[in-house]
């Protein structure tokens, strides 16, 4: 396969602060996609009612999402980068202390073009 990018799911549990806050959601993906030597596009948050915050940097290398859940003091976070300038593994560490979260769990994948898929192209 040509690896193409890196994509990284990342769950928060437990988390202590800024799950519904603009701000803090936008301050955790800047900080994030800076840790990960990403360059930022823009940067937007959402939040909802009666709580709860989606934000999105848009990176010129894909985009780091981060979606979360004061009820359930948990947050969800999808980084992906394409290239080899990028380290997403380094926004991980960044949201866990960012968000204060107690137990972190993370699940990568290597995307990118293979020999099966080359009919796809057709």
């Amino acid at each position: 396969m040509q690896i193409l990018g890196k994509h990284i799911l990342i769950d928060l549990w437990e988390c202590r602060v800024g799950m519904d806050d603009v701000e803090a959601v936008k301050k955790a993906l800047v900080e994030a996609a800076t840790a990960s030597r990403a360059t930022i596009i823009e940067v937007r948050a959402h939040h909802f009612s009666p709580q709860g915050v989606t934000g999105m940097a848009i990176l010129a290398e894909s985009h780091l999402a981060i979606h979360t859940w004061p009820e359930y003091n948990y947050v969800a976070a999808d980084l992906f980068t394409c290239g080899q300038s990028t380290d997403p593994e380094q926004a991980v560490e960044i949201l866990r202390r960012h968000f204060q979260a107690a137990e972190v769990s993370t699940r990568g994948m290597e995307r990118g073009i293979g020999v099966s898929a080359s009919h796809l192209s057709q």
